[in-house]
């Protein structure tokens, strides 16, 4: 039997995988684990939190770790993960990719696109729009991609908004785990 759409279906395992971790909150044994590796647990969950198919796990993870753990000092180590993750990334684009794009920005549309945008708008628009998928539960995969395609980034201007866009989209759901 062929699958018609066998990425989705893992997509949607995960998120049932992310479910029944959250569902199962109160179980002694996932507290138990996560409680026993402390601030590293969070980096280690920070760099799952970047990956497309391990986000939604990753989430309900930090939803948990915000009723034990400092949620800034949390956000801060998951934050760190998070951006080991995304540079992996960043660096397969970079160099594995490099070919491909300069292919890809001779396409007519997106020599159309870059022509009637502003420059100065050129400059700010990858790195924004790359951040704020970063920082939201989608796959950074896209966010990334976005910014390491854009020439005028630089690998520090990366770390940089990855780091933070990161950390602020872990704070909020150690956040909100702290609430419910």
């Amino acid at each position: 039997m062929k699958i018609k759409y066998p990425k989705f279906l893992i997509l949607i395992c995960t998120f049932v995988i992310a479910y029944l971790i959250f569902a199962g909150r109160e179980l002694p044994w996932i507290n138990d684990s996560l409680s026993t590796l402390g601030y590293f647990g969070s980096f280690l969950v920070g760099t799952f939190f970047t990956y497309g198919f391990t986000t939604g796990p990753a989430i309900a993870v930090f939803l948990i770790l915000g009723k034990t753990q400092n949620i800034f000092i949390a956000a801060m180590f998951g934050g760190l993960g998070a951006l080991l993750g995304d540079l992996i990334i960043f660096k397969l684009i970079r160099n594995c990719f490099d070919d491909e794009i300069k292919l890809l920005e001779k396409e007519r549309a997106i020599r159309f696109i870059d022509h009637k945008t502003p420059k100065k708008l050129k400059h700010y628009l990858a790195p924004f729009i790359g951040g704020l998928i970063i920082a939201s539960p989608l796959p950074d995969e896209i966010g990334v991609s976005i910014i390491a395609a854009s020439r005028h980034v630089s690998q520090r201007t990366f770390i940089a908004i990855s780091y933070v866009m990161n950390t602020l989209g872990i704070l909020f759901f150690l956040w909100v785990g702290s609430m419910i």
